[in-house]
């Protein structure tokens, strides 16, 4: 294994541990997912790239890492590779068919070296889809059939490997071909169903709270410089970004922090579509842009004149936002313990001195001719823990099991905490972050689309 390699896999394997993501239906660590992968990939190919492509594929995906943590570990071509492998769609795209179809295009337009890694992906998880869950297969193996006809240039032996697997599962499922249900089903959408009152208040935070109030002034520079000078005024300056201008234009933008023992012109950037935002943009769609990129850059006019790090996702306006965003979270699994345990029997999932200090409480909030009930004084971690011994309330919430609840629900916690007392929230934080802005997302997707529900 070489340098490039050995350095891609333990870069991989820390970055979803450190998550603790694992494999949905075994729960294995997701190493293990990229293991095999890799191992796909080798047997085709002794590419070092690939290679660490295959073990890197999903990190800016599902980690804390982006693009540029990517090049800076480990250069350009492997970066180029992972963002070939990176889905581009978001919730607020439209269902989970229009988002596949957006995905698919992206792919197409990749390389012949990562849509080989793609066949490897589509390989293994094609084989733990149908072995763990059959119904959600149906749906699977209808997409991975669409996939496999923008991926009919990779590596030939391997896309042979893939239609195999693909019609494999299929028979085993009792299915002559990839069939044609829906991939829109909704008993696979898992949504969070929120009150009408709710439903405004997440519509509140996200009109409210845009990408314009946390944006910093991009100062500019002219691109006719020699790059070796732009360069050099910028870390003068001491900038972390600075644009360039061309007649009056805002075209592309320099990095300081590129390696100085490579070539300037590489620190000379063009604008990646995926990380400019209108200044009217929500602050989940900046969220997902610094998911994936150092940068998040605003328009205003039509011009690029703003940017966004993730350390302006400190700022008192995003805590604020956060802060909204979970405690709609914590009223909607009261309003579910009283849905689903209207007679009080949620009592009998707390531990007696649980429900002992929810009971003080409540004797002291009457005291103070306050109207609430014993619901209303149980801790968000309480509140958690009983909606999620449910099967179907977990699965409104896109929990499949105890365990991934459970996680969740104290990293949820982890970030309220941090966000009261004032912490840094993006170093220890930013899973959560990532995942709450994705759900905002999805369900003003599906609000303005009428499928929430009453």
């Amino acid at each position: 294994m070489t340098d490039l390699v050995a350095q891609a896999r333990a870069f991989a394997t820390d970055a979803h541990q450190r998550i603790d993501q694992r494999r949905k239906y075994t729960h294995q660590p997701y190493q293990e997912h990229l293991k095999a992968v890799a191992g796909l990939v080798a047997e085709v190919s002794d590419d070092p790239e690939m290679l660490a492509a295959a073990w890197l594929h999903d990190t800016v995906e599902d980690t804390p890492a982006t693009f540029g943590d990517i090049e800076r570990a480990f250069g350009a071509s492997v970066r180029a590779l992972v963002a070939d492998l990176t889905d581009v769609s978001s919730p607020s795209d439209g269902n989970r068919d229009i988002r596949k179809a957006i995905d698919r295009q992206h792919t197409s337009r990749a390389s012949q070296r990562a849509k080989t890694i793609k066949l490897a992906d589509l390989i293994d998880n094609c084989r733990d889809i149908c072995a763990h869950d059959p119904r959600f297969a149906r749906v699977y193996l209808t997409e991975a059939a669409a996939l496999l006809e923008v991926l009919d240039d990779g590596e030939p032996a391997l896309y042979r490997r893939a239609q195999k697997t693909v019609a494999d599962c299929a028979r085993r499922l009792g299915l002559p071909e990839p069939p044609q249900s829906t991939p829109d089903d909704q008993s696979w959408r898992s949504p969070m169903e929120l009150s009408l009152a709710q439903r405004h208040g997440l519509g509140l935070f996200t009109t409210a709270f845009t990408a314009r109030e946390i944006a910093l002034p991009l100062r500019s520079f002219d691109a006719e410089r020699p790059a070796a000078e732009l360069l050099g005024q910028v870390r003068a300056a001491e900038l972390e970004v600075a644009g360039l201008r061309r007649d009056g234009v805002c075209i592309g933008y320099v990095r300081p922090d590129y390696r100085r023992d490579l070539d300037p012109a590489d620190a000379l950037r063009a604008f990646a579509p995926a990380q400019v935002l209108r200044a009217d943009a929500s602050l989940s769609e900046v969220v997902r842009v610094l998911t994936r990129y150092d940068f998040c850059f605003v328009t205003a006019m039509g011009d690029v004149a703003g940017v966004i790090t993730r350390g302006d996702m400190q700022s008192p306006i995003v805590r604020m936002w956060l802060f909204g965003i979970i405690t709609l979270i914590e009223l909607e699994l009261g309003e579910r313990i009283r849905s689903r345990w209207a007679d009080g029997s949620w009592t009998r999932l707390l531990s007696e001195g649980r429900l002992k200090k929810a009971e003080t409480l409540l004797s002291e909030r009457r005291r103070r001719g306050q109207h609430v009930d014993l619901a209303d004084c149980l801790q968000l971690s309480d509140k958690a823990q009983i909606v999620m011994e449910d099967e179907e309330e977990r699965a409104a919430f896109g929990l499949p099991t105890k365990g991934a609840a459970k996680r969740v629900m104290r990293d949820l916690e982890s970030l309220r905490n941090n966000l009261a007392h004032a912490q840094d929230i993006v170093t220890h934080d930013w899973p959560q972050i990532a995942r709450l802005a994705a759900r905002v997302e999805e369900l003003m997707s599906r609000q303005r689309g009428g499928l929430l529900g009453a």
